[in-house]
């Protein structure tokens, strides 16, 4: 970067690079001819490089392929101050993170602006910056800067320090974004590595907590997200990044022959103006996704963005850290059911997919139904009420995953499904790695496809 007193930094440009205001770019032919034009996305890649929606194979795109200088010139959106990048072009990038990241955004600046059939992207075409200038003018005064933001991921880091179960630290995490951030619509999913989706496992802020619904990877700003490993952000409504019509669809198709009941109703937003997706990972692994949304235009910044990603962090170690520790404190006690009166429950097993149906209301399948199964089987055979999350391991008819099984979230899944569908049976923590089957009335266990 320049040393010149109206040099700026990226960071002082970042509202510039939100998509409010297109930007202009010129760029020069081999003749010298001078050629300018509107660009509609400038995205910010990290201090040094900034990314170009490529979208239209114009005269900007034949001359910075044969003279990589050009020069771009945003605006504040605010302030009205202009700000001149000098950026020599790099290479351009048709998939990977970067890639969906200005997709998914530039489908939001096409909708706001009219332009959703219009506006494609073919490419990302990565810039070195190499000089930020601020432009000569008379710019409004700059708003106070945002502040708390530090204060809130402080906050939200003590919260997760203190919880010693996975339920607190969801609920830790999604009451912090709704507190500090003032984050009304949040949730949190997490990855079953089998199916390859992501399933619900806590929510605020919906009229139905949707906990066990499922998004498929790829599918909507969450599965793009997971997918890619990277957040996406999109600023305006778009119809682009709405899946609620697709869960229900994928879902029959993955069991054709199951009643369409199976379908737990996805809690978002029906017209959501912003959202913000970002991965939770592990030491590289993909856990889950941390996702907010709200019924306003542009309501989630690059600070926000920031912060997300710091609790995401935060919250993939702490998932680790509390599956590692569950399982060694395992230790693995049984102990006899107590005698139970009342009207029998009738709970069927639907074979090919676990789907459990508890008197022909469905609650959950998969891994979390096999689960299920297990325990009530064991209850019934054995009067078992004691288990432990080491021998759910070790079963080999629950079919875990042997890498990323997240049994811990399964079990939090599970609660809470039957905490809204059948109070008259309970999973209870009774410890680490250990957890109680509570059944209050009689169980008719029907295995439906033996």
């Amino acid at each position: 970067m320049s040393p010149a007193d109206d040099s700026a930094s990226m960071a002082e440009i970042r509202p510039c690079l939100e998509g409010a205001i297109p930007a202009m770019m010129g760029t020069c032919a081999p003749d010298g001819t001078p050629n300018i034009a509107l660009i509609s996305q400038v995205f910010h890649v990290d201090e040094r490089h900034v990314a170009l929606s490529f979208q239209f194979f114009n005269k900007t795109r034949q001359n910075i392929l044969v003279n990589p200088h050009a020069t771009v010139l945003v605006m504040h959106p605010v302030t009205a101050q202009f700000y001149r990048l000098s950026i020599r072009y790099l290479r351009t990038e048709t998939q990977g993170p970067l890639f969906e990241s200005m997709k998914a955004q530039l489908a939001g600046i096409a909708s706001h602006s009219g332009m959703a059939s219009v506006f494609a992207l073919l490419g990302s075409d990565v810039y070195e910056v190499r000089e930020i200038e601020r432009v000569e003018g008379q710019p409004l005064p700059a708003p106070l800067p945002r502040s708390g933001m530090l204060g809130a991921v402080r906050r939200c880091s003590e919260r997760l320090s203190r919880c010693t179960t996975l339920d607190e630290l969801l609920n830790a995490a999604l009451g912090t974004l709704s507190d500090t951030l003032g984050v009304r619509h949040a949730m949190v999913l997490m990855l079953d590595a089998g199916s390859g989706r992501l399933y619900t496992v806590a929510s605020c802020g919906y009229a139905v907590s949707g906990v066990g619904s499922e998004i498929e990877m790829g599918d909507g700003v969450i599965g793009v997200a997971a997918r890619e490993r990277t957040p996406v952000r999109i600023l305006h409504m778009t119809s682009a990044y709405l899946y609620s019509h697709a869960i229900r669809s994928s879902l029959r198709a993955d069991a054709p022959g199951m009643p369409l009941d199976t379908d737990i109703p996805y809690p978002g937003l029906a017209e959501p103006h912003s959202q913000l997706a970002v991965p939770i990972l592990s030491a590289g692994r993909l856990l889950g996704v941390l996702f907010v949304e709200s019924p306003n235009d542009q309501q989630f910044t690059y600070e926000d963005e920031d912060v997300l990603v710091a609790v995401a962090g935060q919250l993939g170690s702490a998932i680790d850290l509390m599956q590692a520790a569950t399982e060694a404190a395992d230790t693995g006690v049984a102990t006899a059911a107590a005698p139970v009166a009342g009207a029998p429950l009738l709970v069927r097993r639907f074979g090919p997919n676990d789907s459990v149906f508890i008197n022909d209301t469905y609650l959950i399948k998969g891994v979390a139904g096999a689960i299920f199964w297990k325990l009530l089987r064991d209850h019934a055979q054995q009067g078992r009420t004691e288990f432990s999350n080491r021998e759910l391991r070790l079963d080999p008819s629950i079919r875990l995953p042997d890498v990323t099984d997240n049994l811990e979230a399964r079990l939090l899944l599970l609660q809470r499904r039957l905490q809204e569908n059948s109070p008259h049976i309970r999973i209870e923590k009774t410890g680490r790695g250990r957890f109680r089957l509570a059944v209050g009335r009689p169980v008719v266990l029907e295995d439906v496809a033996g």
